[in-house]
This record gives C-alpha cells, structure tokens and sequence, in this order.
C-alpha cells in the first residue's frame, strides 16, 4: 500500500527514536493475541483500548502522540492496528520514529514476516536522519537477541544507500559466534555487512577469525590474520588470543610461539582475559619460556593472577624440576592471598621426590600445616618406588596417629610389598589397615591376587578371587588378566572361564594376549561353544579379537564339521573390520565349497589371489572341480592363471578340468592360456579334453558369452559376507 507522506516537520529527530527504543525495551511483554475462544471479555478490552487510542489521536494527531501510543499498546497486533488506522487518514501523521516503534516491537515479538514490509516503506521516506534511525534499530534488536530481523535491517539499509555504524554490525556479528550458529549464517551476515559499505574493525575481523576457527579453518584464519594490515586494522589482544588459543587446540603449539613473537614484536599489550586464556595453555603444552615471559609482562602491567594461574605455573615448575621457580610461584600465591589449590601442594612435593628431597618435601608439608592426604600419598609413592620400603611403612604409621591416611596410603604400601612378593607383611598391613576402620577395597585385593600369581599360588589368588565376589568387588584389568593367564598355564580352563565371566558381566576389560590364551586353551579343552561365547563377551566389553584368536576358533569348529558356525563367526569378524591371513581364506574357503556356497567361494577365491594368498594344495584340487560343475571357471580364470605360476600348485589332471571347463562355458581364449601352460611344461591333454579340442576345430568363437546365472541366499550372513569380500 502506498503511503502519502507529507513533506512537513513531522519527522522525529534520530533521538527521539532512541528514547523510544528504551522505552520499549523496558516495557512489559506484550500480551499475547487473543484466542478465538478467550470470550467476548477479551474481545471488549480490546476494542476499548483501540477506541481509546483512536480519540487520544484524533485529538492530537502529532507524531509523537502517535509513537507514544503505538509504544503504550499492550500487544503488537493492536499496535499494527493502530498504525494502519493512521495510514488511512487524511493527513498521515506516519514519521520514522513511528515505523521505528512499530519494527521494534515486531522484532522484539519475532515476527519477521512483518518486518520486510515496513522496512520497505520506512526506506521510501528518504528523509534526513534515516541511517541513524535504522542504526539504532540494529543496535536495539541485536540487543533483544534478534539477530535475524537486525541483519534484515541492514538488508534494507544497505538496498537504500544508507550508511551503518561498524559497531551496529558488530553487534550482530558478535550475537551470531555466542549463539553457535555456525559458519555459513555468519558469513551469509557478514556479506551483508560489506554489501552495505561498512568498512570492518579489529572487533569485525575477531568474530570473523573466531568462527573460522571454531569451524575448523584455521588455515583461512591465520590468512585473514595476515590481511588485517591490507584492511588498515591492528590486531589486538584479542586476535592473538582467539589464534594462540585455536593453535594449541589444533596440537601446534610451536606456532603459537611464533605468534606470541609477533605478538611482542608488534608490541601488542596483553589484557587479563588474553592471560587467563593463554598462559595455562603454555604451561600445559610446556612452553617454559613464553609462560615466564606472559608471567613478568602480567607483573608489569598489574595484572592479577588467580590461585589456578599459580597453579597452572607451578605444575610447569615442577615437570620442568625448576623447584626454587615452584617455590618462588607458591609463595607470591599465599601472598596475593590465594590460597594454595590441592595440586599445587601435589606438585611441589611430587618434585622434591624426584630430586631425591624426601626430609625437605616432609618440612614443606610441616612448614605450610598441610592437610590434603594426597600430597602425603605422593611422598608414601615415591619412597615405595625408591624401594625405600621401612621409610614408607615408618611414614605411614607416623601419619596414621595424625590422621593423615585415606585407604589409598595403605593400598601404596601394601601393593609395594606385594609386587617385592612379601605377602606376609602386606597381610599385616591389611590387618592394621582393617583394625584402623579402612576396608579393603578393589586395589588391595587385585595387590594381593597379583602377588599371589607371582608366587605360583593360583589357589589362593583363586580364593581371595571368590572372596571378592561375595563383596561384588572386581580386580583391575592387569591383575585379572594375569589370574586369567595363571589358570590357562595350570590347565585350569573352567576357572580361568570363571574368572573371566565374572569380569566381563561388569565391563571389566581383558587384554588381547590373555584373551587369545583363554580361547586358544578352551578349544584345546574341547570347550568350542564356551570359547566362542567368551569372545562375544570380550567384544561387547571392548577387547576385540586377534586373528590368532579367530583362526583358533575356527580351527576348532572345523575340526568338529561345524562349518555354519565358521561362516557365522566370519561374518562377525568381517563386522568387527579384523584383516584375514592365508590360514583364514583357506578356512573360509573350504566352508563355503563345504556348504555349496559355490559363488561365494569364487569371489573370496578372488580376493584371496589378488591379496597375495595362495590356497591350500588341497583345497585348490576341491575348489576347481567344483568350480567346473558350477559353470563358475570363467569368474576366476584370471586368478587360476595366477595360480597356475606358482610351482607345485598345478597337475595335468586340474589342467584337463580348467579346459574343458572354460571350452565348455564358451570361453575358448581363455582355455587357449592354460593349454598353452600345459603344452610347455611337457603335459598332454586326456582323451576327453582333446576329443572336444578336436570338435572345436574350425567352429566360430561364440559371439557372447552366457552370463552365470546364480541364485544367491539371501539370509544376512551371505548379505555380509558379499559386503565384506567386495
């Protein structure tokens, strides 16, 4: 609908607008539309208030009456009410400040359908003073968190010529990266943005750098980085941020040395949120020398450090054996008042220990009264290490009387004893450890199983095993996988199984080589059904299979005639990505020329030659006959020639098959190849073979060859197999 503007006074100054948009941002939401079914009373409200607003106008009828009511309206539909009424009249009191109010409010009420209207006829107005007030329309909405109706805003501005501040844009920019919109809204915005003519900033080039590397392109980053001086804009502290930040992430922290180089050189101060950022992603990637250097320049500048800023340098301290630099570190802590975080007490005595310091790490925990048992834990550590085992026991009984041991002071030194094979003062200590109200929990007793297994005492580790159980405790993955590898080399399979089915029902993790032993051993057992269960519970607790451990299973069902079991687990094998060798294609093989799977067989015969593998003497002299009945000959003739080259493999007899073979399947080039073959190595065809030779003479090469036609099963093993072999 056109509207008639008169060329008046009646456009507010851009200030006006302001106020109003304030006005309206601290106004109550607007009530919702009324429902067909909210009743006649909701109807009457606001048909009063619409008459009501009609006589207040009609009164007065000055634009800023008109923006004033527009912003009193107590929704936005009686608001466009409104406004529409006054576009009829006969002198249309419409200014920029009213169809200012009006987009605020539609923005603010996320109806953008409505909005693209009105900002096509604010543009129209063309009078002074418009870019500022569709500025402060994009500052206003980015600032009710409607970062789409502001990007159309400056859709429009930009489409009338109209100039927008930088930080306007910035605003929406910066709205998009926290809400996590991604790259392509972004930069869809930010297109915008340039279309309208608005000259970016340090701020604008940030948000861009930012979301290319949140996205991943921190190659594109660093380019944009490097054309922010063709753009006339200086990085600042937080462009080096956001890049030195995205370089450790990516694992390359050795650039973002270089560029904190470039950053000094280009003496760019850095400011409390760059510190806080940065300085912990020296220390944790050990980068010595740049977190001192960010550490004096945070001095310089009076830059306050937190208690985990400290904490984060006294850990790199200390990795680095740098123990006065940790100590200087710890004490500016307590004296900038922070007090000292749990790991920094660990570091410090954890670093006195491998300098051999043991008295001075036992006055440092005096000297600053500490009472984190951890750090004690780390001293108890490290003279068990140290194989100073009468120290750590006279250590740990002096902190028991100050109350300064947790159930893990006792597990350090009972496990040392244990691992020395001294079971019988790790039983004292157990005992004292019980008397002293500690219960022994899953790390004392995977010590004393562990210590027990060394001795060659499988019963008793056996024993403390079945103790465990009636507590519903479990061993950690090495101890179980040595009990289980104790009991296969004492030939106990059923209480290795027992062992190991406990484990697996609590998630609890075997290694690959115990696995390999226990199934390897139950199949020697003539427990094949128990062991290919066990595998199924290895894989569904994450301890996948070693083809050792496939073959042996297969070597065992084999050997019970099971071969629908073997194509059934070689479909899980395939499933689970584990690569076969020799012994398995031959397995594999022999089940599916065993199971009249003959198609199958003739491309796992395929893959297996073009893999390198050559079969079995045995099971290549079964493969082609059958491969011969099954008119199948012509699908691996290319792989029999490869065969054929390897010595021992071929016999007059499987030369006579594969000839007439492929002469009988129309395929007389081919069978020309290995007459050949026979005809040089001394061999002469038999009687039946050289009878359809001779048929042959002088008659045409068929023109097609007769496609194999092969019906396959379609249950989901044979669908796998054909996936997995393609």
């Amino acid at each position: 609908m056109a509207l008639r503007i008169q060329p008046r006074m009646w456009f507010a100054r851009p200030h006006l607008l302001w106020r109003s948009l304030v006005r309206s941002s601290c106004s109550d939401a607007p009530a919702p539309r009324a429902s067909p079914n909210s009743g006649d009373g909701a109807r009457g409200r606001g048909s009063t208030e619409f008459d009501s607003a009609i006589r207040s106008l009609r009164s007065n009828p000055h634009p800023e009456r008109l923006a004033r009511v527009l912003d009193s309206a107590s929704d936005f539909s009686l608001a466009l009410r409104i406004f529409r009424w006054a576009s009829y009249q006969r002198m249309p009191i419409h200014t920029v400040e009213a169809y200012a109010c009006m987009i605020s409010k539609l923005g603010g009420a996320g109806n953008h359908e409505e909005i693209g209207g009105f900002l096509k006829e604010m543009v129209k107005l063309d009078v002074p003073g418009l870019g500022k007030v569709m500025d402060a329309l994009v500052q206003f909405l980015s600032g009710e968190g409607r970062f789409d109706e502001a990007l159309l805003v400056i859709q429009h501005a930009s489409s009338g010529n109209f100039k927008l501040s930088v930080s306007s844009c910035n605003s929406v920019l910066c709205g998009l990266v926290k809400e996590g919109r991604g790259l392509r809204p972004f930069m869809r915005a930010y297109m915008e943005v340039v279309k309208a003519g608005v000259l970016p900033d340090v701020e604008t080039l940030n948000w861009l750098i930012e979301v290319l590397c949140e996205a991943g392109h921190l190659d594109l980053a660093l380019v944009q980085f490097d054309k922010m001086g063709k753009k006339r804009c200086i990085p600042n502290s937080c462009t080096f941020k956001i890049l030195i930040t995205a370089l450790c992430s990516h694992g390359r922290a050795d650039e973002s040395v270089a560029l904190f180089d470039k950053m000094l050189q280009l003496r760019c101060v850095p400011d409390s949120s760059f510190c806080v950022q940065v300085l912990p992603l020296f220390c944790k990637f050990n980068k010595l020398k740049e977190a001192r250097k960010l550490h004096q320049m945070m001095k310089e500048y009076k830059l306050q450090l937190d208690r985990y800023l400290y904490s984060a340098l006294i850990t790199c301290f200390c990795e680095n054996q740098l123990l006065e630099d940790a100590i200087t570190t710890f004490n500016e802590m307590i004296a900038s008042g922070h007090a000292p975080t749990r790991s920094a007490f660990v570091d410090i005595v954890d670093c006195y220990c491998k300098l051999g310091q043991f008295h001075k790490a036992v006055s440092f925990l005096e000297e600053n009264d500490v009472a984190e048992i951890e750090a004690y834990n780390v001293l108890l550590r490290a003279l068990c290490i140290t194989g100073r085992l009468q120290d750590s026991l006279s250590c740990l009984t002096e902190l028991q009387s100050k109350g300064l041991v947790n159930c893990q002071s006792w597990n350090i030194v009972i496990t040392q004893f244990c691992n020395k094979g001294n079971i019988r003062r790790a039983s004292e200590l157990i005992c004292r450890m019980i008397v002293s109200s500690f219960t022994a929990d899953e790390s004392t007793y995977s010590s004393v199983v562990s210590c027990y297994c060394k001795l060659g005492m499988y019963k008793n580790a056996l024993d403390i095993f079945r103790r465990m159980g009636v507590s519903n405790l479990s061993l950690n993955s090495e101890t179980f996988s040595q009990l289980v590898e104790g009991l296969c080399h004492m030939n106990k399979i059923l209480e290795a199984a027992e062992v190991f089915i406990y484990h697996c029902k609590r998630g609890c993790v075997l290694t690959s080589e115990s696995l390999e032993m226990l199934i390897q051993e139950s199949c020697l057992a003539g427990l094949t059904r128990e062991a290919i269960k066990m595998r199924s519970l290895a894989v569904c607790t994450g301890t996948f299979c070693t083809l050792t451990t496939y073959n042996t299973i297969f070597r065992a069902l084999l050997h019970l005639k099971k071969e629908k079991d073997v194509l059934t687990l070689f479909a899980q094998m395939l499933m689970e990505g584990c690569l076969m060798n020799e012994y398995t294609h031959n397995c594999i093989l022999r089940c599916f020329l065993a199971k009249e799977t003959i198609f199958e067989a003739a491309i796992l015969f395929n893959k297996m030659v073009k893999d390198g593998f050559v079969p079995e003497q045995e099971t290549f002299e079964i493969l082609v006959p059958d491969m011969a009945l099954s008119s199948l000959l012509n699908m691996v003739s290319e792989s029999l020639l490869t065969v054929t080259n390897i010595d021992g493999m071929m016999s007059p007899r499987i030369y006579n098959i594969i000839i007439y073979g492929l002469i009988k399947e129309g395929f007389k080039s081919e069978a020309s190849k290995f007459l050949d073959q026979m005809i040089e190595k001394g061999w002469v065809p038999d009687s039946r073979t050289h009878k359809i030779l001779l048929g042959r003479i002088g008659l045409e090469e068929p023109s097609e060859v007769d496609e194999v036609n092969h019906t396959m099963d379609d249950d989901n093993i044979s669908n796998i197999l054909l996936e997995g072999l393609d």
